[in-house]
């Protein structure tokens, strides 16, 4: 069952999909122009597995993954599970950070995938979620979007609670000291492509490129330079997978100066050849593979 929520106005969406096999993620093949954050839920008692960029990875029974709009993903059991998507023009996280302070946790975050595990009493607030947004979706007036906001916020304000106790960050890290590292992976989220050095993100963060790599180091994170390197590499591979872009386009798009400096950082980030690469690209969960476009 898909239920949705389109406000032809502002563009706004909100889809909940309940059982259906239509649950999956095109990431950079979408045709769509708006960008959809996931929650998925496995309410089932039993893992199941997720290709996510073709990687591999098994959700845990009873567990919440939050997914955003350029990830590719496909599940093994998607009639099983129960999403909620939604678009900046429904609620933009980056916007609405100080209400929900998700971006660069949830979103956009350093654990990747993020799976959040769901006691009992978790799973029954999303039961009353699931319920209510139900029930909402059958409302046509001009408070029905609010109404599901209202649900959606507080969907993503557990989720962010039960993630930071069970990634410890409650404990390593004061709120003020959390929203360091959320700042920077936002920002790096929206210039990686344009922006590879650290002094770039400490400069607009107001602090030194020593003083942030200390802060990651202390929280037992990775450094900011090798967490710019890998969505670099994220990104290169989404592209060779799924689009038929040279490797001199993706280079370039990537903000290297030429093919030749791209090919040889993408080798020594993954010890594979650009070519070979590609070509080893696996069949995702489903079995099936997807075209270039």
């Amino acid at each position: 069952m898909n239920l949705e929520f389109r406000n032809n106005t502002t563009g706004g969406l909100f889809r909940m999909i309940l059982e259906s096999n239509e649950l999956e993620g095109a990431g950079i093949l979408s045709r769509e122009k708006n960008t959809i954050n996931t929650f998925v839920i496995n309410k089932a008692p039993k893992e199941q597995r997720v290709f996510i960029d073709e990687v591999a990875y098994s959700m845990p029974a009873h567990s919440l993954l939050p997914l955003v709009a350029n990830q590719h993903f496909v599940f093994e059991r998607p009639e099983l599970m129960v999403a909620w998507q939604f678009n900046r023009e429904f609620y933009c996280i980056v916007d609405h950070d100080a209400e929900v302070s998700c971006v660069g946790f949830l979103f956009y975050g350093i654990h990747h995938p993020l799976f959040i595990l769901l006691g009992e009493e978790d799973l029954n607030n999303i039961r009353i979620i699931e319920q209510l947004c139900i029930a909402d979706m059958q409302q046509r007036d001009r408070m029905q979007g609010e109404m599901l906001r209202t649900l959606l916020k507080r969907l993503i304000i557990n989720s962010t609670r039960m993630a930071k106790v069970q990634t410890n960050s409650n404990e390593l890290f004061s709120d003020e000291k959390l929203d360091v590292i959320r700042q920077f992976n936002l920002l790096l989220e929206m210039n990686f492509k344009e922006q590879h050095e650290v002094s770039y993100y400490a400069s607009q963060m107001n602090k030194s490129p020593k003083t942030l790599t200390n802060f990651f180091h202390l929280g037992g994170y990775p450094s900011p330079s090798s967490l710019i390197h890998k969505r670099i590499i994220l990104e290169a591979k989404r592209y060779l997978y799924y689009t038929a872009k040279s490797a001199k386009e993706i280079g370039y798009e990537l903000g290297f100066e030429s093919p030749a400096h791209f090919s040889r950082f993408f080798k020594l980030k993954t010890g594979n050849n650009l070519s070979e690469f590609r070509k080893s690209k696996p069949l995702n969960v489903s079995g099936k593979d997807h075209d270039a476009s």
